[in-house]
C-alpha cells in the first residue's frame, strides 16, 4: 500500500491522463492510517514544473554565437538542464536561481557549425512529480560546397554524380568548357534535395566526342559561390588522316587550252595488269575466307567434339578448354547442353583483369511511357508493385505484359535497377521468363516483363491438388482436375532446363521457390522473379557469402506445400 504524499503524486497524474490502463481496478494510499482512494488525494505544493524559453527558433549564419535562457519553476523546486550531446558548436551553462522560486539555465553556443543544422535544443526541469520541457530549433546557414563531383560513368543514360552542400539550398549551374550548359533532350541534369544538401546526376543520352571536355558544377546561394571542375571523356575523336580523304591544299591549275598529248600505250599496259593483279588476289583472299568459314562452322556442329558423358555434361565447353573472351566473338560463345547450344553470357567478375575487349555495352530496350498503358495491379513485392498492362511498341498489335515500378528512388536504388536491367537483357531462354525492357522516362522506373497468364506456380499446384476447395479462396481459380504424374514430371523438367541455364552462365537465383516461377499456356514453366540482382553471379554469391564453407541454396520440394527460405 502506497502512503499519501508528494512521492505519489506523479502517480495520481498518470491515472487522470488515463495512461494507467486501470479500467475498473481502483488505487488506494494510506494516510494516518487510513486507507482512501488515490483518485481522491490533495497534496498542496505539489505540482509538475513548468519550463519557458527564451527563443522556440534560432536562425544564425555560420560562425555567429547565440545566447538562449531556459527558466523552470515549479514545487518542489525542479532541477534544470540542458543536455548537449551531438551538438558541435562550443557551448557553455550558467545556472542562476532566482528568490521568487525561479531556476535559470543560460546557455551560449559559440562558432556556430554548419554540422548543427536543424539540431534540436531540449531543456528539462525535473522534481518529485516529474519531468518537463521544452525545444529550440537550430537553423545555420552557411555557403555551398561541392562535396563530391564524379567523372562520367556509364548507366541506363551515362551519369556525371554530383553531390552539394550548402543552406538556403543553392541554385546549380553546369559549364561544359567554360560554355552554360542548358537542360535539352540529350543532356539533361536529375537531382534530388535533402535537408541541407542535393545529390543527383548530369545525364547524357549517347554521348559522342563532341561532349568530351571539362565539366564544371557551380553551386551559388546568399552567403556564397563554389565551383568544381572534372574532365568527362567519352568517346575517342575520329581519325582524320584517312588516305581515302585527303584533300589537296595547292591551287587547282589553271585549265590549258593545248591539246591533251597522246596516252602512253605502254603505260596502259602496266596499269590494266596491275589492275587485273589485285583482282585476282582479292578474289583468292575472299575465297580463303569463305573456306574457312564454312569449317568452323562444320567443326561447332551438335556432335562435333563431345562423346558419351562428355556430351550430357552442362558444362562441357565446346572447346575443352578455357575461351577467353577475346578470342571468339559473342555469336560463337556456347555451352552443350545434350544435344542443343545455349549462347554464353560473360560474367565479368571472371575477366575483369585479365582482358581487355572491345565488347559493345549490353543494350537494354527502352520503351516509352506513353506506349504503356496500366489495367490492373498483380500484386507487391520488396522491389514494387507489379501490374498488368498493354504495351504497343513490342508488335504491330498491342500486347499484355507485366510490369514492375520502382518505389524507392534513391541512386542506390536507380543502380541496381540499372544492373537488373542489363542482366535480365541477356538472360534469353525458354524457360526464363521474357523481359521486353525498361521505361524511364519518368517516375516511377519501369521493367517490362512477359505476361504469364497463370500466375505463380505456386498458386496454381494448390489450385490444382486435392485440397483444393480448402487452399483456394477465389472460387475462379479453383477446379476439380488434379495434376497426373506426367505433368508434374513435365513441370520439373522444365524449371531443370531453365536451371541449368542459368549454371552454365554462372548465374546463382538465390530464391527458387514455387512462388518465383510462373506458369503459361500450354502448362509453359518459366522462372522468374530474380529480385535486384546485385550478388546475382556466382562469384558475387561466394564473396557476400564468406562465413559458409558451401554455397548453400535451398532446392526445395516444388510439388508440396513448402516454400524456399534462404
Amino acid at each position: 500500500m502506497f502512503s499519501c504524499g508528494c512521492g505519489i503524486r506523479w502517480l495520481q497524474l498518470w491515472q487522470q491522463r488515463g495512461e494507467a490502463e486501470l479500467s475498473s481496478q481502483q488505487l488506494y494510499c494510506t494516510f494516518n492510517n487510513t486507507r482512501m482512494l488515490l483518485q481522491n488525494m490533495n497534496v498542496s505544493d505539489c505540482e509538475l514544473p513548468m519550463v519557458r524559453v527564451s527563443h522556440s527558433n534560432i536562425t544564425v549564419v555560420e560562425g555567429a554565437q547565440v545566447t538562449v535562457i531556459c527558466n523552470g519553476s515549479g514545487s518542489p523546486l525542479p532541477k534544470m538542464d540542458w543536455p548537449v550531446n551531438g551538438l558541435h558548436s562550443i557551448n557553455t551553462q550558467e545556472d542562476k536561481v532566482y528568490k521568487n522560486g525561479i531556476q535559470s539555465i543560460i546557455i551560449k553556443l559559440v562558432n556556430m557549425s554548419r554540422d548543427d543544422n536543424n539540431f534540436m535544443l531540449n531543456c528539462t526541469a525535473t522534481n518529485e512529480v516529474g519531468m518537463s520541457n521544452a525545444t529550440i530549433q537550430l537553423t545555420v546557414h552557411f555557403p555551398p560546397s561541392v562535396v563530391n563531383l564524379m567523372k562520367p560513368e556509364r548507366r541506363h543514360d551515362t551519369c556525371i554524380e554530383f553531390t552539394v552542400r550548402g543552406f538556403p539550398h543553392p541554385t546549380l549551374k553546369w559549364f561544359h568548357n567554360n560554355q552554360e550548359i542548358y537542360h535539352t533532350e540529350y543532356v539533361r541534369p536529375d537531382m534530388e534535395t535533402y535537408l541541407d544538401y542535393i545529390e543527383g546526376c548530369l545525364n547524357f543520352k549517347n554521348p559522342t566526342h563532341h561532349n568530351n571536355g571539362n565539366y564544371t558544377l557551380m553551386a551559388t546561394n546568399e552567403l556564397g559561390v563554389a565551383n568544381r571542375t572534372v574532365y568527362g571523356f567519352f568517346m575517342e575523336d575520329p581519325p582524320t588522316d584517312s588516305p581515302f580523304f585527303t584533300v589537296s591544299s595547292s591551287p587547282v591549275p589553271p585549265i590549258s587550252e593545248t591539246k591533251e598529248p597522246q596516252e602512253d600505250p605502254m603505260r596502259v599496259s602496266v596499269a590494266v595488269g596491275v589492275a587485273g593483279f589485285a583482282c585476282a588476289v582479292l578474289t583468292v583472299f575472299f575465297l580463303l575466307i569463305k573456306y574457312r568459314r564454312r569449317s568452323k562452322l562444320t567443326m561447332k556442329g551438335p556432335t562435333a567434339g563431345m562423346s558419351g558423358e562428355d556430351s550430357a555434361s552442362p558444362f562441357h565447353h565446346v572447346n575443352h578448354g578455357v575461351v577467353s573472351p577475346c578470342m571468339v566473338d559473342l555469336s560463337s560463345d556456347a555451352v552443350a547442353i545434350g544435344m542443343s547450344r545455349i549462347p554464353v553470357i560473360e560474367n565479368p567478375q571472371y575477366f575483369k583483369h585479365g582482358h581487355n575487349c572491345s565488347k559493345p555495352t549490353t543494350y537494354v530496350q527502352h520503351i516509352k511511357q506513353r506506349d504503356i498503358i496500366l489495367k490492373r495491379e498483380l500484386g507487391e513485392g520488396a522491389f514494387g508493385k507489379v501490374f498488368l498492362a498493354e504495351c504497343y511498341n513490342l508488335t504491330k498489335d498491342k500486347m499484355l505484359v507485366a510490369v514492375k515500378t520502382l518505389k524507392d528512388p534513391t541512386l542506390a536504388a536507380r543502380k541496381d535497377f540499372q544492373r537488373e536491367a542489363e542482366l535480365l537483357t541477356n538472360l534469353q531462354h525458354e524457360h526464363i521468363v521474357k523481359f521486353y525492357g525498361v521505361c524511364v522516362d519518368g517516375d516511377p522506373l519501369i521493367m517490362v516483363f512477359e505476361y504469364m497468364k497463370h500466375g505463380d506456380l505456386n498458386k496454381f499446384l494448390r489450385a490444382h491438388g486435392p485440397d483444393a476447395m480448402i487452399l483456394v479462396d477465389d472460387e475462379s481459380l479453383q477446379t476439380n482436375g488434379e495434376l497426373g504424374l506426367s505433368q508434374m514430371l513435365h513441370i520439373g523438367s522444365q524449371i531443370a532446363s531453365g536451371m541449368i541455364y542459368l549454371a552454365s552462365q554462372h548465374f546463382v537465383h538465390r530464391d527458387l521457390a514455387t512462388r518465383n516461377c510462373l506458369v503459361g499456356n500450354g502448362l509453359l514453366v518459366k522462372i522468374g522473379d530474380f529480385g535486384m540482382s546485385r550478388d546475382i553471379y556466382s562469384t558475387d554469391y561466394y564473396r557476400v557469402r564468406t562465413h559458409l564453407a558451401t554455397s548453400l541454396i535451398d532446392v526445395n520440394g516444388k510439388f508440396s506445400n513448402l516454400t524456399a527460405n534462404e
